[in-house]
């Protein structure tokens, strides 16, 4: 059996996945949260076909090294594994990859280094993806680990595209560009979309739409992305559950002066309390839409800018590709809310765009149309997995460095 560790850490959380390759079905899944606070929530989750029995256990995990102990020995105990050792491989998440890397790396003491090179990039993310690498290749040397990069399948864009009209020292100095991120969820769905319309990748052009608190879009040129919404940080784009998204860049100049914030804490405004958040008081789209129909004016404002700016998008990525073969809606608010797939694609017929209305309203947790068949654009439901996107990716660089 192939069995594949699939690793997310985050700045005071784990979360794991242990999938068998061989038929790409996840054996354990868990996550510990609030490490390094007085009590930490571990969940462990044994799957058995369509079965999932799940444990909980509040522990006191002091950081990072005790709690991937703690996820071995859940794994160990459970019967998932007996040892690290007979793992095939150990795939990571990093978020930033900056121009190092295009593809997912084979790790080593170099790559680490580069990875912790990035951390002025990603402040919050890579000092805790480094981590949980550095932790994992002390607890399990024998076995081959990869970095796979969020970054990474945004490395295609043309420098037009990545490019801001800025100083040029800017960038030749510091780095300042397009980076853009949920790169493995937008390419996850991008091939799942070329096998459902059965169409080879590299012939056929997509928006993809990762809609979740987090929110981005891409268009996806024969294959690969030539443009994404979020830029040198996760900032940039569409507006999200507690980020405020595209706006102009004056706004931060202004609200310095007229009141008094420092930089940290404008900061902390535009990543922690814009987006829908700013908007109506609730960064959750289900409370937002509920609220909504209700008859809240700032839930149905929040909705509409919402909506309005992933359709600029999509005539925007429609243009950038001049020929579109499928939008598609992915992660848990593009998954699941048909209401708001029906308000972005609505008055788009004229770009051979529309919604059928029974489709739309499908519950099915597997990849769906929703297009009107007398339109030229398909409108796919996919959902994502960017877990299982980090296991194949992780076997495929360990294959290709054996060969």
């Amino acid at each position: 059996m192939t069995r594949v560790l699939v690793i997310n850490s985050g700045s005071s959380s784990i979360k794991y996945q242990l999938f068998n390759m061989d038929d790409e079905s996840v054996l354990a899944s868990g996550s510990i949260e609030q490490i390094g606070e007085a009590q930490s929530l571990c969940r462990h989750r044994i799957h058995s076909g369509s079965n999932i029995t799940e444990s909980r256990s509040d522990l006191s995990v002091s950081d990072h090294s005790e709690g991937l102990s703690h996820i071995a020995v859940q794994l160990r105990e459970s019967g998932a594994i007996t040892n690290l050792s007979e793992l095939f491989a150990i795939g990571h998440r990093v978020v930033h990859g900056g121009e190092a890397f295009r593809e997912p790396a084979l790790i080593n003491h170099t790559v680490l280094k580069q990875i912790q090179d990035m951390i002025p990039l990603a402040p919050l993310h890579n000092p805790a993806n480094a981590t949980g690498i550095e932790i994992t290749m002390q607890q399990a040397p024998d076995v081959p680990q990869v970095a796979v990069f969020d970054t990474a399948f945004h490395q295609s864009i043309p420098e037009h595209a990545w490019r801001y009209a800025l100083p040029d020292r800017l960038y030749t100095e510091h780095r300042i560009r397009r980076y853009g991120f949920h790169g493995t969820s937008h390419a996850y769905v991008a091939k799942q979309a070329a096998t459902f319309l059965g169409k080879p990748l590299q012939k056929i052009n997509l928006i993809t739409l990762h809609l979740g608190n987090g929110a981005s879009a891409a268009a996806i040129k024969q294959g690969k992305s030539i443009d994404t919404s979020m830029g040198m940080t996760p900032l940039e784009g569409l507006i999200m559950g507690t980020r405020c998204g595209d706006m102009d860049p004056a706004i931060l100049f202004y609200l310095g002066r007229i009141t008094n914030q420092n930089n940290d804490e404008i900061e902390s405004v535009l990543n922690k309390e814009s987006g829908l958040k700013g908007i109506c008081g609730a960064n959750d789209m289900r409370e937002v839409h509920t609220l909504a129909e209700t008859g809240n004016k700032q839930a149905r404002l929040a909705i509409d800018m919402y909506c309005y700016r992933i359709k600029k998008y999509i005539g925007a990525y429609y243009a950038a590709l001049g020929k579109l073969d499928a939008i598609v809606f992915t992660g848990g608010i593009g998954e699941n809310a048909n209401w708001l797939r029906a308000q972005c694609c609505a008055g788009l017929e004229a770009l051979g765009i529309a919604i059928d209305t029974n489709k739309n309203t499908s519950d099915s947790k597997d990849i769906f149309a929703i297009h009107n068949e007398a339109f030229t654009v398909s409108l796919l439901v996919i959902p994502t997995n960017e877990e299982l996107e980090i296991a194949l990716q992780t076997v495929d660089c360990i294959r290709k460095a054996r060969h």
